[in-house]
């Protein structure tokens, strides 16, 4: 089988020859459509393909993969953005399946979007990567763009890192939404959702409450949307220190499911943030003992799930001057993160702690 990676790209002269050494590992054919950049992204470009093409920019991210699609002949699809990055390891199990029978119409890989030093993946989700070209996928949505999940599904263990050296200009996607407003274009729910997030990431916090409230009692929003955009109401009254509010949007999420992890840590933080201690502590623990991760497809803080709420037991439970359980947590989160800054901190202050008893 043969894969065509295409990819749109803008003013990436920092990082593309990275993502491009390693694609060209895999990749039979790579496509480069760019949408008006001002620096040496084009020449660095040609230097691994001669298929580069130019797009105007009509803010809509979905026609410009599209364009990009359009010259692909290869068996398979893949897309990538230039600040993306594979491991060698998972290179090889790209480079594996394409020489195994693919029968997949469209093949999922791990998307990491934060991660320790040593690789391991913090905040991450399933991603659509890998398309059959001959069912003629097309992208939907101006911005979050997103292929629809029809036909046979495979998920993989591959892994895609997503690390941006440059932020997106400011405001960017907020801009598209704001321009679909005035042209009066009603939007679907799943836009609906991130046109909030999009206010809420820009620090419009009072006008992405109102927003979400609107998405939230839609009848055709996804339920891990509606989830989501209660975590994201209370994270909009905490930067407005609400407290009530970020409370009550917490709690909101329990109409559409028992309590997610992301959701029992943060009230375990809004408890502690009160000094209400046994409170604290009972949310954590509901935390990391209901840290089973469902993967369907909805964002995941791998670290709320078990790590995180560790490091906040250990905390608390030393605010209740119970050491022993103060340890065994650190003990649990050393388990999981034995490198991390502070649970090296926790295990030189438990060493003379205990050093300092046994005199």
């Amino acid at each position: 089988m043969t894969i065509s990676l295409c990819m749109i790209v803008k003013n990436e002269e920092d990082v593309l020859a990275r993502i491009l050494s390693q694609a060209k590992k895999f990749a039979d054919e790579i496509i480069i459509v760019d949408t008006g950049s001002k620096d040496s992204t084009i020449e660095i470009a040609k230097k691994f393909t001669n298929k580069v093409y130019n797009f105007k920019w009509v803010g809509d991210f979905s026609k410009a993969r599209n364009y990009s699609f359009s010259f692909a002949t290869g068996d398979y699809i893949m897309w990538l953005d230039a600040d993306d990055f594979i491991l060698d390891e998972d290179v090889e199990k790209i480079n594996k399946l394409k020489a195994g029978k693919m029968t997949a119409d469209i093949y999922m890989f791990e998307y990491v979007l934060t991660h320790e030093a040593d690789m391991t993946p913090i905040f991450k989700y399933m991603r659509e990567r890998l398309f059959k070209r001959s069912k003629n996928y097309l992208w939907t949505d101006p911005v979050h763009e997103l292929i629809c999940l029809e036909g046979k599904i495979e998920k993989l263990d591959i892994r895609v890192y997503h690390e941006k050296i440059h932020p997106a200009p400011s405001g960017r996607n907020l801009k598209i939404y704001q321009k679909l407003k005035r042209q009066k274009i009603k939007l679907s729910a799943r836009q609906q959702f991130y046109y909030a997030r999009e206010l809420m990431f820009n620090g419009y916090y009072k006008k992405a409450i109102s927003e979400l409230n609107k998405f939230i009692k839609r009848d055709d929003g996804w339920v891990e949307n509606k989830i989501q955009a209660c975590i994201d109401k209370s994270l909009c009254f905490k930067s407005l220190s609400n407290n009530e509010g970020e409370f009550e949007s917490l709690v909101e999420s329990f109409k559409f499911s028992v309590p997610r992890s992301e959701v029992s840590y943060r009230l375990g933080n809004y408890f502690l943030n009160l000094k209400k201690y046994d409170e604290a502590e009972y949310w954590y623990l509901q935390a990391y003992e209901k840290s089973e991760i469902v993967d369907n497809g909805a964002f995941i803080e791998r670290d709320m799930h078990d790590f995180l709420p560790c490091l906040q037991l250990c905390y608390v439970c030393f605010l209740k001057k119970d050491i022993q359980k103060s340890f065994h947590f650190h003990q649990l989160a050393k388990s999981i993160r034995p490198n991390n800054a502070i649970v090296l901190k926790n295990e030189n202050f438990f060493l003379n702690y205990f050093e300092k008893m046994h005199k």
